[in-house]
C-alpha cells in the first residue's frame, strides 16, 4: 500500500500532471459531447496531394506554432521572472522582413528575389535584434519585462507595415507554401515537423549545455548566481534572443500559410496563449525552475481548448473570456495556500488508507 501511495504521490507531484489532466478532461468532454471530434480523414487537397484532415490535425498544425513560442517564452519567464507580450508584433516584423527579402522592390514578383533560407536567416537576425532590444531594457535598465516589451507590442505592427511601405506582398512560388501547409506526398502538416525539430534542438541544448542551469540560477537568485561567476544580464538577454529565434520560425510558418501578410491580424493575441501555455505547464511566472516538456504540452492543450470552442461555434470575440477562466483556475491551483492544503489533505488521506 505504501509503495502504491508513493507512486501516486510522485505522479501527482510531476509538473506534467496538471497539463496532462487538463488534456484528459478535454478529451473526455469531446468524447461525450461529440465523438466525431476525433475523426481523421484522408483526402486530396486542391493540388491533388493526399492530406489528413480533422480537428486533431488542426490541433497538431496550429498548436505547433504555439509550442515553438512556448519554448522561448519559458526561458524568458525562467530567467527574467516576467513575460514578453510583444511576440505577436515581433512575428509581424519578422514576417514582413521575410517577405521584403523574397520580394525585393516588387511586392508581387513572378519569381523569388532571394533563396527562402536566406530570407529566413535575415528575418531571424531581425527578430533576434528586437529580442535583444527587449532583453537590454530588462537586464540593464531594470525595466519590468511586461513594461519593457510593451514598447514593441505597441509599435511593432506599424514597424512591420513600414518595412514593406504599407503594401501587402504576395508570393506566387508554390514551394513557399510548403512550410505552412503540406509537403507533397506527406499528409501531416509541415509545421508539426518544424515544431518537433525545434523541440529536439531545445532538448539537446538543455541536456548538453548549461543553458538550463544558468537560466534557473539567474531566475532563482541573481545575487547568488553572480557570486558563482554568472552574468545575470547576459543570461537574460540571451533568453530574449532565443525567443527571437522562435518568433522568426513562427513568422515563416504564418507567412507561408497564406503567402502574404496582414499586419494587424497576423499572430494576434498569440502572446497571451504562449504565456498561458507556460503557466499551464506549472512553471512559476515569477521565474526560476522550469519544465520545458510541460510548457509544450500546455501549448497543445491551449490549442485543444481553442479548437474545441470553435467546434461548438463559440464566437472568436468570446474566446478570451473562456481562456480567462482557465487562467483563474491555474492561479488558484498554483497558489501556495491551495498547494499546502492539498499536500496536507493528501497526507491525511494516505495515513487513513495505511491505517
Amino acid at each position: 500500500m505504501k509503495k502504491e501511495n508513493s507512486i501516486f504521490m510522485k505522479i501527482v507531484r510531476n509538473q506534467c500532471f496538471i497539463p496532462l489532466m487538463a488534456l484528459l478532461l478535454l478529451v473526455v468532454f469531446n468524447l461525450i459531447a461529440d465523438p466525431g471530434f476525433f475523426k481523421i480523414t484522408l483526402a486530396d487537397n486542391s493540388a491533388g496531394n493526399p492530406i489528413l484532415s480533422g480537428f486533431l490535425i488542426t490541433i497538431l498544425d496550429s498548436g505547433s506554432e504555439l509550442a515553438i513560442l512556448a519554448i522561448g517564452m519559458t526561458l524568458v519567464t525562467a530567467a527574467s521572472g516576467g513575460q514578453d507580450i510583444s511576440v505577436g508584433a515581433a512575428v509581424a516584423i519578422a514576417g514582413s522582413v521575410l517577405l521584403r527579402v523574397l520580394c525585393g522592390t516588387n511586392s508581387r514578383p513572378e519569381t523569388l528575389q532571394a533563396p527562402i533560407i536566406a530570407a529566413f536567416l535575415v528575418s531571424c537576425v531581425a527578430a533576434m535584434l528586437f529580442g535583444a532590444f527587449n532583453g537590454v531594457l530588462v537586464a540593464y535598465f531594470k525595466i519590468q519585462p511586461m513594461i519593457a516589451t510593451l514598447i514593441l507590442y505597441t509599435a511593432g505592427r506599424s514597424i512591420a507595415a513600414w518595412i514593406n511601405n504599407n503594401e501587402l506582398p504576395v508570393i506566387s512560388e508554390p514551394s513557399f507554401k510548403y512550410f505552412g501547409e503540406f509537403i507533397p506526398g506527406i499528409p501531416i502538416p509541415t509545421p508539426f515537423f518544424i515544431a518537433v525539430a525545434c523541440m529536439i534542438v531545445t532538448a539537446l541544448a538543455l541536456k548538453f549545455t548549461n543553458l538550463r542551469l544558468y537560466t534557473q540560477a539567474v531566475g532563482i537568485n541573481q545575487s547568488s548566481s553572480r557570486l558563482n561567476g554568472l552574468n545575470p544580464a547576459v543570461i537574460k538577454v540571451m533568453s530574449f534572443v532565443i525567443l527571437g529565434v522562435c518568433v522568426a520560425v513562427v513568422a515563416l510558418i504564418k507567412v507561408s500559410r497564406i503567402a502574404t501578410i496582414n499586419y494587424s491580424v497576423i499572430a494576434k493575441d498569440i502572446e497571451m496563449d504562449a504565456i498561458l501555455a507556460v503557466a499551464l505547464g506549472g512553471n512559476a511566472l515569477s521565474g526560476g525552475r522550469f519544465n520545458m516538456a510541460a510548457s509544450i504540452i500546455g501549448a497543445y492543450v491551449i490549442q485543444f481548448l481553442t479548437t474545441t470552442l470553435y467546434k461548438f461555434k463559440v464566437q472568436s470575440d468570446a474566446l478570451p473570456a473562456y481562456k480567462a477562466v482557465v487562467v483563474i483556475v491555474l492561479v488558484v491551483v498554483s497558489a501556495p495556500v491551495v498547494r499546502e492544503w492539498f499536500a496536507g489533505f493528501s497526507k491525511k488521506f494516505m495515513k487513513r488508507e495505511a491505517a
